[in-house]
């Protein structure tokens, strides 16, 4: 950053610093650090782009691999990185608004820009980056850096008027300049952080001492009708998941050779994810000869492969059911609301003096300011929209411990699984890091029969001991919308995480203490709980800190098991054909289950009363009709997808024929008893949904599931997790005249993987839902979609030979001796 430039971003916080008594959040004020030169370079590499634009970068170093990465992504993405940087630095209001929203979901949701600023400015601070970039290896700064070097190589391209029209939304916005290594490492923590603190953007960003002394927590308890707490607090909705709704996830299923019937073992990878945002995914091949061979995908900004496979593993992911994060309940000194006792002593918060710089609607900039507190646990955190009895006030506050605060091992772990030599040698790395931070792994080996599932990463360490002692009255009303998560007394200090010598980070659960699975048939997972892995070896005996047994399961998590004994039932063994129709074939786990029960009780016997039956019998002969598919042209999956949406309203102990049954827990519950008047009246409200976003009752299911891409309506297939779908397509929005539309906040099959080893071949079959670009002017915009959307697996190139051969093939040699010769 030219000195120029940092002095004018900063001079006005540098005259605050003298004023204010406590540390300000400047994270866009930080001066250039000793190591930027090394963003000159040299750095020099090939990029080799295949069949949908797929870039396959060959380097001989770190630095240069990053600089082709960085180019690459930002080439193709450049306008939602930007965004995704600023947001990381804590600068949206600045440059939109405080009141203004992201556009796009992502794992941190859509808070407003102000709660954002506050949120990252004080959690993804210099503090946390210092340590993050302290604890990497120099392969990884070098990565890193180089990945800056070659991200500000490209927007520079642009400024020199390279590549007209490109990137049109963003190249001459003040906004989408060049980045720091920092930016990078923000990045990289906040993804570290997906899985707890993010989840609680605003409440972490808003959490305040009361400003007066309000009655005590009794006099409060009973004020609000909550002398037994679990009164109001069950009625809360459950914690949300990643973007605040249900459904974003993955598929995995792992074959070994006494599925396939042969002697290597198979993989499919079917992550439900983000389709636009700084979280989606990006698809490309790193080479480093003799050091590193990877394919597979990265999030926006990150500088590596986190889910695909190289010439002897494959890996895929599932978001977990382990918490990684926890409350503590802080008892508050007496006529001192930011100090709290631990074991009988007190000890005094943190607090950090927050400054954002506001747009206001005509332009000028002023600074909002406030005072965030951190305990010896963690930020504080503003419950209170939950429920009044979890207020922060004169008696009590809560903090949030996020146990991959301090793994700062999650892409070294990473970036040792992509050079990893054998699937012995991925699971001794995931062992030894103990760093997956929020997802389960699926994976297989060259030459080995033998497939492997763990949830092993980052968990705190709280046995169901330790949570039973120590839960308060709250915390244990909270369990009903916290399932797992552990709410401690932080009073006192044998409450705290557990620490035990076998950790690899101190409070986080032992190795030993958490689920894997070695099997020759199969495993997988469809984000339930670890505990039917594989249902012919339960896996039980765990923590509920990592995921409860014995509850009824997802329609998703049955269907996955359904599909994969339909698949080894073949004589012949599971093939990879067999496995991409299965992935795509958009069944429906409540229709195959629900529907007919469902009309047999409505359409085959008396007339309910009040009910139009002319209406009524052309709803039932549509359904009837139906394949229980949610392809293209299936005609009666919108109609049953909104009805049965509305059944599950119904109390499970109204709704279902045969309740859920522990014992049968993948065949359970089953059949419906409703009352057909109660069946009658939620059809008759799902036609009228129907009606009124215009879409007609025997409409296929491309009517209501599509995505635009320029002037260009692609028809999509699947559904919903709600509905059972094995195939997601899903977006956050009404169901209102855009219908299932995935043009706003849309998440489901992203990248798709099958992968499988022969000879010294790897066999992969890949599908980018989302395509490699989010630039309407690419030609990368669309051609992904449009394959995905017509089932057009790609045989993705991998080896040397592959690569020189693809009819697509481009060439390109990046150095960062041009650019400085502009």
């Amino acid at each position: 950053m030219p000195l120029t430039v940092f002095l004018s971003r900063c001079s006005r916080f540098a005259r605050l610093l003298t004023a204010l008594p406590v540390a300000l959040g400047l994270q866009s004020c930080v001066a250039p650090s000793a190591d930027q030169a090394a963003l000159t370079g040299p750095y020099q590499v090939e990029i080799r782009r295949t069949a949908l634009g797929i870039p396959h970068l060959k380097a001989d170093d770190w630095g240069s691999l990053g600089y082709g990465y960085g180019y690459v992504q930002a080439q193709d993405n450049l306008c939602t990185m930007a965004d995704g940087f600023v947001t990381y630095r804590g600068e949206r209001s600045r440059y939109f608004g405080a009141d203004a929203r992201p556009t796009t979901d992502a794992t941190f949701g859509q808070p407003t820009n102000l709660d954002a600023d506050f949120f990252f400015r004080f959690v993804d601070d210099d503090a946390a980056i210092a340590r993050y970039r302290k604890n990497q290896t120099a392969d990884m700064r070098s990565l890193i850096d180089g990945f800056v070097a070659g991200y500000n190589r490209y927007v520079g391209d642009l400024a020199h008027g390279d590549f007209p029209g490109a990137n049109a939304a963003c190249r001459a916005a003040p906004w989408a300049g060049k980045i720091t290594v920092a930016d990078v490492y923000r990045r990289l923590y906040a993804a570290n952080l997906a899985g707890g603190e993010t989840r609680f953007v605003a409440a972490i960003a808003t959490a305040q001492p009361p400003v007066s002394a309000p009655p005590s927590q009794q006099g409060a308890l009973h004020e609000h009708g909550l002398t037994s707490p679990a009164a109001t607090l069950a009625a809360n909705a459950p914690l949300a998941d990643f973007g605040g709704h249900a459904g974003i996830g993955s598929n995995g299923l792992a074959f070994g050779a006494d599925a396939t019937r042969g002697g290597s073992a198979m993989l499919l990878g079917n992550p439900h994810w983000f389709w636009n945002g700084p979280d989606r995914f990006y698809q490309a091949q790193l080479t480093i000869p003799g050091k590193l061979d990877v394919s597979g995908v990265s999030f926006l900004g990150v500088p590596l492969i986190v889910m695909g496979f190289n010439q002897n593993v494959a890996w895929t992911h599932t978001v977990s059911t382990a918490r990684r994060f926890g409350l503590f309940k802080l008892n508050l000194v007496a006529g001192s609301p930011t100090t709290y006792e631990v074991d009988g002593k007190a000890e005094a918060m943190t607090p950090t003096r927050v400054s954002v710089d506001v747009r206001a609607a005509d332009g000028s900039l002023h600074a909002v300011s406030r005072t965030l507190y951190r305990s010896r646990f963690g930020p504080l955190v503003n419950l209170g929209a939950m429920s009044p009895a979890l207020a922060w006030n004169a008696q009590q506050a809560f903090a949030l411990r996020d146990i991959n605060a301090d793994n700062f091992r999650v892409f070294e772990n990473f970036l040792e699984w992509d050079q990893a030599a054998s699937l012995n040698d991925f699971i001794r790395i995931q062992k030894k890091n103990a760093a997956v931070p929020w997802v389960n792994t699926l994976a297989i080996g060259r030459g080995d029969p033998r497939v492997w599932y763990a949830d092993i990463g980052a968990v705190p360490n709280v046995p169901d001991e330790l949570a039973q002692r120590c839960t308060p009255p709250v915390g244990k009303a909270l369990a009903h919308s916290m399932p797992g998560v552990p709410f401690l007394d932080g009073s006192r200090s044998d409450c705290d995480w557990r620490v035990e010598s076998g950790s690899v980070q101190r409070g986080a659960l032992p190795v030993a203490q958490m689920p894997s699975l070695l099997r020759r048939d199969y495993a997988g997972n469809f984000n339930g709980s670890y505990w039917l892995s594989n249902p012919a070896a339960p896996l039980t005996g765990f923590a509920q800190v990592v995921g409860a047994t014995g509850g009824q399961q997802s329609l998703r998590t049955r269907l996955g098991h359904a599909i994969a004994a339909q698949l080894q039932s073949n004589p012949a063994g599971v093939s990879a054909d067999a496995l991409s129709r299965a992935a795509l074939d958009s069944r429906s786990m409540s229709a195959i289950l629900f529907k007919q029960p469902a009309l047999d009780r409505l359409c085959n016997g008396g007339q309910p009363a009040g009910v139009n039956s002319g209406e009524l019998r052309k709803a039932c002969s549509v359904l009837a009709a139906w394949d229980n598919t949610a392809s293209a042209n299936a005609v009666g999956a919108t109609l049953w997808d909104e009805w049965w949406r509305r059944l599950l309203l119904i109390a499970p102990a109204q709704l279902y024929d045969v309740p859920f049954d522990p014992a049968r827990p993948l065949t359970t519950p089953a059949g419906i008893a409703a009352d057909p008047a109660r069946l009658a009246a939620s059809l008759h409200d799902a036609m009228a949904a129907l009606e009124k976003a215009g879409i007609a009752i025997d409409a296929p299911r491309s009517a209501a599931l599509y995505v635009q891409r320029n002037d260009e309506r692609i028809a999509l297939f699947g559904g919903c997790d709600a509905g059972g779908y094995f195939t997601a397509a899903c977006a956050a929005h009404p169901f209102d005249s855009r219908a299932y539309s995935m043009n706003v906040n849309p998440n489901g099959n992203s990248y798709l993987q099958i992968v499988s080893f022969a000879g010294d071949d790897v066999l992969a079959q890949t599908l980018i839902a989302s395509s490699e670009s989010d630039d309407p002017a690419s030609p990368r915009f669309a051609d992904g979609t449009r394959s995905y959307a017509a089932q057009r697996w790609l045989t993705i190139p991998f080896s040397e030979t592959s690569i020189a051969r693809d009819p697509a093939l481009t060439r390109r040699t990046l150095s960062s001796s041009d650019a400085q010769t502009r």
